[in-house]
């Protein structure tokens, strides 16, 4: 299950045959961004994101433990060719989050090794080649980290840096396999265009959603 309710949108207009897959893929990264957000000590969140890289990385050579978002992986996502190392390296943009590198620095770090390598995975998943996803995962992970950390500082870094990325990816019609990861670049570049909270789940975002869909812009 997915908790974030416009992820969850994007998935079900994705092929039926993807569903499952990006649905483990999107859990995986909430699950990291759980860990971060639930840990009062630095230390015990690394050793908790690193036990999950290790998990992942086994995962291309031996059986999934008894652990069900693991198995779920191993079951729906790596039949798409999408290798557990490649899901553990999302685990480094997470990990960012908790080391004190300075703000910027874990800004750039989480945009990129997170979002880069996610929306990377989902694009393996839908078969969707398009230069511009990985731009799109980085801009869209900088736009949601503006929204969830709790320092507004780095909330500031995280949503100007995302409003640069974003607003630079060329507007040209996305391919039809594409889109339900361009539905969430799509949403995240208008929310860091202008300052104020996102209205998750608003008609207007929808139909934004819906329009993307049907035409690719």
């Amino acid at each position: 299950m997915i908790a974030d309710p416009e992820r969850a949108l994007a998935i079900a207009h994705a092929p039926r045959v993807s569903r499952p897959a990006l649905t483990a893929l999107f859990a995986l990264d909430e699950r990291m961004g759980a860990i971060v957000a639930t840990t009062t000590e630095p230390m015990i969140g690394l050793l908790r994101l690193a036990w999950w890289r290790e998990a992942l990385e086994k995962l291309d050579h031996d059986p999934a433990p008894a652990e069900p978002l693991l198995q779920n992986i191993a079951t729906s996502i790596l039949p798409h060719g999408v290798l557990g190392a490649t899901l553990g390296a999302i685990e480094d943009g997470w990990s960012a989050l908790l080391h004190d590198e300075g703000d910027a620095q874990l800004v750039i770090r989480h945009g990129r090794e997170r979002g880069q390598w996610l929306f990377g995975a989902a694009a393996r998943i839908l078969g969707a080649e398009d230069r511009r996803l990985r731009i799109a995962g980085e801009g869209w992970a900088l736009a949601d980290l503006a929204h969830r950390h709790s320092k507004p500082e780095v909330r500031a870094l995280a949503r100007k840096r995302a409003n640069e990325i974003l607003a630079a990816m060329p507007d040209r019609r996305w391919p039809r396999a594409a889109r339900p990861l361009a539905m969430l670049a799509i949403l995240a570049r208008r929310d860091v265009a202008a300052e104020g909270t996102r209205a998750q789940g608003s008609p207007r975002r929808l139909a934004r959603m819906l329009v993307l869909r049907l035409t690719g812009r």
